[in-house]
């Protein structure tokens, strides 16, 4: 702003023309505002990685970093706001209300099972995408590093049983990711034991997942279910399993053990047991890490004008990821490929945007 001109060009009076513009259509705000590329990132503090409910305030240093991340990776500009909100309809209420600024709503680090009920009615409720990265990113990735695996072992995804240890945020999202690509079964495990219809001590979303998995209701201990299971996926808690666990799965076991910082079984432990072994961790091979999805999902979201993150969208961005990997660097210590990778976003953000438009969930205007 050097002079008089620009001054009322960008402020006013030349300003009203454009409000006057989007009075007439509110639509034309995802195209004349920092809308179009700018995502909210909203937390409670209830559930922040390892540490738990510790507060907006503690809170927020993750969300700048997912920030960052989104603007590192995606192009994508990251708003963190963290707030003093315990309960569903408060954070429901809160993002309601401001939704007119942003083009995209990520929530993050909100404890379940609240965390259902907030995305579900905000889904409902906007007009613009609402993504749980902690359900859905995490979900996506461990998608892309199973059908990767599956073409080390030579299964088939509708043979499979995986276990799931931790029907949390993101055990319950990776099960229904699963369901939707096909899965065989899926047995999930909580502190109680394996999750079953007629079970009780379950909220509604071990209520779903009991309904929806689990066919021959298997009952028992993690140890248990895992006789002969071919795939273990943890997001749990540190030290869950054993040796003597994944000795006791089917042959050529999978498994995905990414609690952190600490997961439920060491890939040191599993050696020579395990045909793939990957984790949480960046210091060992095969990391499964949300920022190989959540900037590409977004920032395809944002290119299609899209209204909602939907199943076949979540689908397309694990295809994009495993696809990335070529057949010449496929092995069980690289089924994903790096978070560094920068051609990762190039290939997911399209994927995502043609399933938008496949899915019917682009803005009219």
């Amino acid at each position: 702003v050097n002079d008089r001109d620009d001054l009322s060009m960008a402020y006013t009076p030349g300003v009203a023309r454009v409000c006057t513009a989007i009075e007439n259509d509110p639509l034309l705000s995802h195209k004349y505002t920092i809308r179009k590329n700018t995502v909210a990132i909203v937390s409670n503090g209830t559930a922040v990685l390892g540490l738990g409910d510790i507060g907006p305030e503690g809170a927020m240093p993750v969300m700048e970093g997912k920030a960052l991340l989104f603007k590192e990776f995606g192009g994508v500009n990251g708003f963190p706001i963290c707030i003093n909100a315990r309960t569903a309809d408060e954070v429901v209420d809160f993002v309601q209300r401001i939704a007119p600024t942003f083009g995209g709503i990520n929530l993050e680090d909100i404890k379940a099972p609240e965390c259902f009920e907030i995305e579900e009615r905000l889904r409902a409720s906007l007009d613009i995408p609402v993504f749980h990265d902690d359900q859905h990113g995490t979900a996506v990735v461990t998608l892309a590093a199973l059908w990767n695996s599956l073409k080390i072992t030579g299964k088939k995804m509708e043979d499979l049983t995986v276990v799931i240890a931790g029907v949390g945020a993101a055990g319950v999202a990776i099960g229904k990711i699963l369901l939707n690509a096909g899965i065989g079964d899926v047995i999930g495990c909580d502190r109680v034991g394996a999750i079953y219809t007629g079970r009780g001590e379950m909220n509604s979303a071990k209520e779903w997942f009991a309904a929806n998995t689990n066919s021959s209701r298997k009952m028992g201990s993690i140890s248990d279910v895992m006789k002969g299971a071919d795939v273990f996926v943890g997001v749990s808690g540190p030290d869950l399993v054993t040796a003597a666990d994944v000795r006791s799965m089917a042959k050529n076991p999978i498994v995905f053990a990414m609690a952190n910082p600490n997961p439920e079984i060491r890939p040191e432990q599993v050696d020579g047991l395990a045909a793939v072994m990957a984790t949480g961790r960046s210091d060992y091979p095969n990391q499964i890490n949300n920022v190989l999805a959540f900037p590409g999902i977004f920032r395809g979201a944002l290119d299609a004008n899209a209204t909602d993150i939907t199943e076949g969208m979540k689908l397309a961005a694990a295809i994009a990821i495993a696809e990335s990997v070529t057949d010449a660097q496929l092995s069980p210590d690289f089924v994903v490929p790096s978070v560094f990778d920068r051609t990762i976003v190039q290939r997911v953000a399209p994927a995502v945007a043609a399933a938008a438009v496949k899915d019917g969930v682009i803005r009219k205007s």
